[in-house]
């Protein structure tokens, strides 16, 4: 069979009336890592204050559209046909429930109270769901690529709607499972006459469940997916050098591409929460290296939080199936029938060139 390497790539309570901790906001995971100290944090609570609630917005606002798009052209363009189909779908609804839950944080770190302890552990349970489940889902993902390209014959039977809605049950419910310890410790706390949403962690045991936390973000959000996708694409690139496909050096790209965006938006955030981690045990535990590493906590959180603007570009924009559904729902609309004019020959001529691939 003719494969198009490149679309064979896109197939692919009430509130606690006593503080128990300093007032972090719990998006940036900071408080977590807390202890009574004279450090100080002046640099991380200004960066917090005056960039987050801006650097939100842009989030929420790219992530929001771009994710809602890739939604709207799955469910009526193109419909649920297999299991790529279908972790496009969970993707976009992953980064979907992490970006609305933007907005919260967004009026929280530029010092607007918090009403309601409901509101909190909602708020608190979209964003961690959404951020585990949306790096789970691009790992599965890149199984369904390796599966398509490296075992290909075993994949017609595997990468089917069935085994798709299957594997996305039993990601959801990791993602959830992974995220219920910390929505339950988190509420309301009163501190300096100021309602907050933070984590207040059982009497004795505020050690064990920083540990655990920082633990369980690693494992979910570094240690299990980021070899899973370098053993499928180094075996996809294997595949990909055999073959004399005239699309081979597009889809290498885009596996360099798939691979370094992961590392660069996720590897900066799970290394200083390892690193946050290790002051527990009095490795590096001094004031300045504190400072050091809350201020890039902030930083990394932020930069890893657009990775839900980047994915539908990365896993369905680039798609020709995708594109082709996309610019025929576009052309439809006389406002934006004259932008896409001028691209109708190119779609055309793509299309010749390429497979019928899923997306």
């Amino acid at each position: 069979m003719d494969y198009n390497w490149t679309d064979a790539m896109m197939d692919a309570a009430e509130p606690i009336t006593e503080a128990t901790s300093t007032d972090y906001d719990y998006n940036s995971s900071d408080y977590y890592f807390l202890q009574p100290t004279p450090c100080s944090t002046d640099a991380a609570i200004t960066l917090g204050s005056y960039f987050k609630p801006v650097l939100y917005s842009v989030v929420f606002v790219l992530g929001l559209v771009g994710n809602s798009v890739v939604l709207l052209i799955l469910i009526r363009c193109i419909k649920l046909k297999n299991m790529t189909d279908v972790c496009l779908l969970n993707l976009a609804i992953s980064d979907l429930l992490l970006v609305l839950s933007l907005p919260f944080w967004a009026f929280y770190t530029s010092g607007y109270e918090v009403v309601s302890n409901v509101l909190c552990k909602t708020i608190v349970g979209m964003y961690r769901i959404g951020f585990f489940s949306s790096i789970l889902f691009v790992t599965l993902m890149s199984i369904d690529r390796y599966l398509a390209i490296v075992h290909a014959v075993f994949a017609m039977r595997a990468r089917t709607l069935c085994y798709g809605m299957v594997a996305s049950i039993v990601t959801w419910t990791v993602a959830i499972c992974g995220s219920i310890p910390e929505i339950l410790i988190t509420g309301l706390v009163v501190d300096e006459e100021r309602l907050t949403c933070q984590a207040h962690y059982p009497s004795g045991q505020e050690k064990t469940w920083k540990l655990l936390h920082n633990f369980g973000e690693n494992v979910l959000g570094l240690l299990l997916p980021l070899p899973i996708l370098i053993y499928c694409y180094i075996s996809i690139l294997i595949v990909l050098l055999k073959s004399k496909n005239s699309n081979r050096h597009r889809a290498i790209k885009l596996i360099f591409m798939i691979v370094c965006v992961f590392v660069v938006f996720w590897l900066p955030y799970n290394v200083v929460l390892f690193l946050k981690s290790l002051l527990h045990f009095d490795i590096g535990n001094n004031c300045e290296n504190t400072g050091r590493l809350e201020l890039a906590l902030h930083m990394t959180e932020t930069v890893a939080l657009i990775h839900c603007c980047v994915n539908p570009v990365i896993y369905a924009f680039v798609g020709e199936k995708f594109r082709k559904h996309l610019y025929n729902a576009l052309s439809s609309n006389s406002a934006c029938a004259y932008f896409f004019k001028h691209t109708a020959v190119q779609m055309r001529v793509s299309e010749n060139e390429t497979s019928n691939t899923p997306i």
